[in-house]
C-alpha cells in the first residue's frame, strides 16, 4: 500500500480537522473521528522514523569504515617508513650510494641541515612564536545562567525548540 507524502497526509488531516470544527458534533465523535483520521498519518511517520533510523545506521557504518581506512592508511604509512629507514640503514652500511633498476632509480642524498631542538626551555623568546589569541567567543552557559538570573542579554535569548525522538 503507497501513501501519499507525510506533508499530504497532514495538510488533509487539519483540512477534515477544520471541518469537524464547524459541525455540530459531540465531543466523543469528534475524537473518534480524530482517532480514525489519524491512522495513515502514523503509519507515514512510523515508516520516515523507519528511514531515518536507517539513514542514521548507514551513517554510523561509513563512520566506522573511515576510522578503519584510516587506521590502515597510518599503519601502511608508518610500515612504508620503517622500510625506507632498513633500506637507507643497510646502504650506508654497505656503501652503495646508488642503484638502478628498470622502475626507478634508489640514491641516498644530502639533505640540507635542519634544526633540533634539545630543550625548548632553553630557546629565547625572540625565538618562539607565538600563537595568536583565539577570537573572542560567546560563553553561552553563562548567558543561560545570566538570563536564567533574571538579567537581559543584549544580543542573546533563550529559545526552546522541538526536536522528533526515535526511540
Amino acid at each position: 500500500m503507497n501513501l501519499p507524502a507525510l506533508y499530504e497526509i497532514a495538510d488533509q488531516y487539519l483540512q477534515d480537522v477544520a471541518k469537524l470544527q464547524d459541525l455540530d458534533l459531540d465531543p466523543q465523535t469528534i475524537a473518534d473521528t480524530l482517532e480514525g483520521m489519524a491512522g495513515d498519518l502514523e503509519v507515514k511517520a512510523t515508516n520516515v522514523a523507519m528511514f531515518i533510523r536507517n539513514l542514521e545506521s548507514l551513517a554510523d557504518q561509513i563512520k566506522q569504515a573511515e576510522a578503519a581506512m584510516s587506521a590502515r592508511r597510518k599503519a601502511l604509512e608508518t610500515r612504508a617508513d620503517h622500510i625506507r629507514e632498513y633500506l637507507l640503514s643497510n646502504m650506508q652500511r654497505t656503501g652503495i650510494t646508488k642503484i638502478e633498476s628498470p622502475y626507478f632509480k634508489i640514491a641516498l642524498r644530502n639533505n640540507p641541515p635542519s634544526v633540533v631542538v634539545d630543550d625548548p626551555s632553553l630557546i629565547p623568546a625572540k625565538y618562539m612564536r607565538q600563537a595568536p589569541p583565539p577570537p573572542p567567543a560567546p560563553d553561552k552557559k553563562e548567558i543561560k545562567a545570566a538570563i536564567d538570573f533574571g538579567e537581559t542579554v543584549p544580543g542573546a535569548h533563550l529559545e526552546s525548540k522541538v526536536s522528533v525522538s526515535i526511540k
